[in-house]
This record gives structure tokens, C-alpha cells and sequence, in this order.
């Protein structure tokens, strides 16, 4: 079944009454696009996006691994992280919805700790008019309502996430929306999804 836009909206007001993140993350979106772009931001600002980008999934992933995540992260001098950030959020600080993120997404995972998943939540919060972050709850969301075919890649690949940024944008255009409205749809929905197959 396809998403339709009054599905979306009902799980984008359930988001904000519902999920803790929220309030942080609005402020990044609306504090953290210029930042990176101009290079006015600090290794903490750098750090809560590879934080967010685990932490959102509260509890999820074993708390081990994701220290190890972060950690590498942390590993790396700020002058490369600040370089990396600002050279992908200008290659796509282009003015055009679908701008390529090769090159971003290249300079992104040259740091030590950052994947392609973690580079995108890194493009989302740089560009979130036109890049979203993916993860395996956001994929099999599109995949469940038939617009990705397979489950999620267990190391997405950069061809993985093109695939998956341009089903997101083809949804972004078709509802008129930018991609932290529908990253809100697309999580909420798979909460509830996750919450109808424990009930069943």
C-alpha cells in the first residue's frame, strides 16, 4: 500500500507529542545548515550528530557498539571533521532539490567512525530540504508501503542510499514537503507498524 499524505501527517503530529528527540532536533535543523556551511560550529556540534544518529534508536543498538562509534569519531583531529563537514554541506548548498551526494558523502566517510549512514544523518542536518538520513526503521517504512524492494543492507552502500534519497525526494515533491517532515512520517510509521505486529 502506498503512503499517502494523510498518513504521513498523522504520524508527523504523533512525532512531536511523542518522541523524546524532538526538541533537539528541531533545533538543529534549524541552527546546524548555515553552521555547517559557513564553518561556524564546534567538535560538539560535530559529535551530537554521530550521537543523535544512534541514540534516536533509545536503546536499540547495544550500548558497546555504539560507544564504539562514537568513539572513532572522536578519534579524528577537528581540523579534518570541520574540513569534511563544510566541503559536503557546500557541494550541496547548491539551490537545486536534487543536487549529487557522491562527493559529500565521500569526503564523510574518509573520517574514521562515519559510514554512509551516519554521513547522511551529517547531508540531513546540513541540507534537510533535500537530504534525509537513513537507517533500517526509515528504509523498511518505504520498503512496507512498496517503494523500496529490498530489506535494508546490513553496510548500506552509497548506491544504496542514492536508491533510498530518491524515493525520498520523489515522496518530498509529491507531498511538498522538506525531508525532516517526512524523516518524521516515515519513523513514526514504522513505530506504529512495529506496534501492530506485537499486537497481532
Amino acid at each position: 500500500m502506498a503512503l499517502t499524505r494523510s498518513a504521513l501527517e498523522a504520524a508527523v503530529a504523533d512525532y512531536r507529542e511523542e518522541e523524546p528527540f524532538y526538541p533537539v532536533e528541531r533545533e538543529g535543523i534549524e541552527t546546524l545548515p548555515s553552521a555547517f556551511r559557513s564553518g561556524e560550529f564546534g567538535r560538539r556540534d560535530a559529535t551530537w550528530v554521530v550521537r543523535w544518529y544512534y541514540r534516536r534508536l533509545l536503546g536499540a543498538i547495544p550500548n558497546a557498539e555504539r560507544r564504539r562509534h562514537e568513539d572513532a569519531f572522536e578519534r579524528n583531529p577537528f581540523d579534518d571533521v570541520h574540513d569534511a563537514i563544510v566541503a559536503a554541506a557546500t557541494a550541496i548548498d547548491r539551490g537545486d532539490r536534487s543536487p549529487p551526494v557522491a562527493e559529500p558523502v565521500e569526503r564523510l566517510t574518509a573520517l574514521e567512525g562515519v559510514d554512509v549512514p551516519v554521513a547522511s544523518a551529517f547531508l540531513f542536518f546540513g541540507a534537510p530540504e533535500c537530504c534525509i538520513v537513513v537507517g533500517d526503521r526509515e528504509w523498511e517504512t518505504l520498503r512496507t508501503h512498496g517503494h523500496l524492494e529490498r530489506p535494508y543492507p546490513e553496510s548500506p552502500s552509497l548506491a544504496d542510499y542514492r536508491t533510498y534519497l530518491d524515493r525520498c525526494r520523489s515522496l518530498a515533491d509529491r507531498f511538498d514537503c522538506d525531508m525532516w517532515w517526512l524523516y518524521r512520517g516515515l519513523w513514526r510509521l514504522s513505530t506504529d507498524e512495529d506496534a501492530d505486529t506485537e499486537r497481532n
